[in-house]
């Protein structure tokens, strides 16, 4: 698959200065360093693009990394979801398949040598303890009471720790640096700590694990990679970075730092996505709401509309929110170029045309997709009964609804004009359950001969050869465009919106969706592009995710006529 050159932004200023001066040996060399502690989002596509795309653009080599460093949270589940999801989305790592933790006894290596030039050294004090001895952002931090041990003694404990000595959390390594550094952490940060649990790689044959400060830059050097870009967070970390390579006098990495993508009524926080998960909110990391690649990739969207949109909107050193539309909007404009249209009612309501014949079916021309016409045509079938959305009806029509309504002539696509002349309601609800209207056959396929127009075209399907199906319709997972701005010692789950799905079970569909495969994509004319669900989709059943709504006026109608409800 091709990828598409990206825009110029300034990490490729900083490699294009790079190969001017031969830093790297005129190497360039990224990687994807992913934790292994759950599904990758939207946010993670951002890095997956820019890391192999600048590798890519520069005929240099990405690697594909799992910075596994934390045995409690980390699975080979969420290993392997990473490895399909940066496959999807079209990129390769060859054989350039790396893990942190085989690095642990090279890791371990360095740690003692830190410990041996007098650099790091073995720390009693309790998790609390740490924290209150580092100080504030104000005021500086002061010396653990063990800093001062000696490299021989300090070498003996880190060696004991190895072996399983000690308790979890009775001891770690740090570093020693400054504990009046302005940068908080570079008070002596934490390098190894004791946890006496499997890892889903080594089993138990460690007892004691790197940080991920400690490891990433370690890694990055062990890999020869020349550019290690990573979001703006990390940009306190970076004389950490640099600290641990001078000190180990390696080849060292240059950490480039760029603003993360924040999505409009989207959480992007793999902890709170797994909170989800774990409390049923949704129905797994795959749920079509959620911003992972998998729920993406099973609503609908595509590795081409993704890739777009990280595209589009660029790399920049501040951080913004970007509105969820522009995602959308990506894919709108990939499905209306790719999409084969059909018409589908989801909230059918019967029609009978009272003057057509019983028995007769006509087969009139459809268009597949007026966006490409080497798509060509098809046949849809028309007859007596049919059935039209409910909205597509009101008795008392408001203003501007110029849809069907008593004694109004519309048209019917791809068929003919019709005029509501009967309107049948079930006697103990009041509920309009039938309308019947007439035809005119001299309007089959176009406008009225005698120059009449009408002033609007609805979808409808024929009611003795539509099969069924179950369409979901999904909406923003979260009430808020910022979904940061929830009040102090509230849940952020506060702003769940309840209305992010709904399940239609009676919906009626052209045939010729029949047996369509699971994955595909449509427009149901007026109403969005859908997909085939690929999870709950059998032989029994027809499922369909709604992916994109159209941006069309009948959005805004529809709203309006609710209004007019409201009040």
């Amino acid at each position: 698959m091709k990828i598409e050159k990206s825009k110029s932004n300034f990490i490729r200023d900083i490699i294009d200065e790079d190969l001017k001066t031969d830093k790297y040996g005129g190497r360039v060399h990224t990687r994807f360093p992913p934790e292994p502690n759950g599904y990758l989002h939207i946010g993670h596509a951002k890095s997956i693009c820019l890391n192999f795309g600048i590798a890519a653009d520069y005929a240099g080599l990405c690697n594909l990394r799992f910075d596994d460093t934390n045995p409690e949270t980390e699975e080979i589940e969420y290993a392997e979801s990473i490895k399909e999801d940066v496959r999807w989305l079209g990129f390769d790592w060859d054989d350039r398949l790396y893990y942190a933790s085989d690095y642990f006894e090279q890791l371990y290596t360095y740690a003692a040598q830190l410990t041996e030039k007098g650099m790091a050294y073995v720390c009693d004090l309790s998790i609390d303890q740490v924290r209150e001895y580092r100080g504030t952002l104000t005021k500086p931090g002061k010396d653990s009471p063990y800093r001062k041990r000696s490299v021989e003694e300090n070498l003996d404990l880190l060696k004991r720790m190895k072996e399983g000595e000690f308790e979890e959390g009775s001891r770690i390594l740090r570093a020693k640096i400054d504990m009046s550094h302005p940068n908080v952490l570079m008070r002596d940060p934490t390098l190894y700590r004791i946890r006496k649990k499997n890892h889903y790689r080594t089993g138990d044959k460690w007892c004691i694990y790197p940080t991920y400060d400690f490891t990433h830059c370690l890694s990055d050097s062990i890999e020869g990679i020349t550019n290690s870009i990573c979001t703006l967070e990390f940009e306190n970390n970076r004389p950490l970075y640099d600290w641990i390579l001078d000190q180990l006098e390696i080849h060292h990495p240059q950490q480039i730092e760029f603003a993360r993508l924040n999505l409009s009524h989207t959480v992007l926080s793999k902890r709170k996505l797994l909170e989800l998960v774990d409390e049923g909110q949704v129905s797994g990391w795959d749920d079509p709401r959620m911003p992972t690649i998998s729920g993406l990739r099973r609503r609908g969207y595509t590795p081409e509309s993704i890739r777009n949109f990280c595209d589009q909107i660029g790399v920049a050193k501040a951080n913004s929110i970007v509105d969820l539309v522009q995602l959308e909007n990506s894919l709108r404009e990939e499905l209306n170029r790719t999409a084969p249209r059909f018409m589908a009612v989801l909230r059918p309501l019967k029609v009978i045309i009272v003057n057509y014949p019983e028995d007769k079916v006509e087969e009139l021309d459809a268009i597949n997709n007026p966006e490409d016409p080497s798509m060509g045509t098809r046949k849809v079938s028309f007859s007596r009964v049919l059935y039209i959305e409910q909205d597509d009806f009101r008795e008392e029509p408001p203003k501007k609804f110029y849809r069907l309504s008593p004694d109004r002539e519309v048209r019917l696509r791809y068929a003919y004009f019709i005029t509501c002349v009967d309107v049948i309601k079930n006697k103990n609800t009041g509920e309009v359950v039938e309308l019947h209207c007439t035809y005119d056959p001299a309007t089959r396929g176009g406008d009225a001969p005698d120059g009449r127009r009408v002033k609007s075209t609805m979808h409808w399907v024929s009611a003795n050869h539509a099969i069924d199906a179950e369409v979901r319709l999904y909406d923003n997972l979260f009430t808020k465009r910022d979904t940061s701005e929830v009040k102090e010692g509230t849940d952020f789950k506060s702003n769940l919106n309840p209305k992010s799905l709904e399940i239609l079970t009676a919906c009626k569909l052209e045939p010729g969706l029949k047996g369509v495969a699971p994955g595909s994509h449509c427009q149901f004319e007026r109403l969005g592009y859908f997909c085939v669900d690929t999870v709950d989709t059998s032989a029994e059943k027809l499922v369909f995710n709604r992916t994109v709504s159209l941006r069309d006026t009948w959005a805004k109608i529809s709203k309006a006529v609710e209004q007019q409800k409201v009040t």
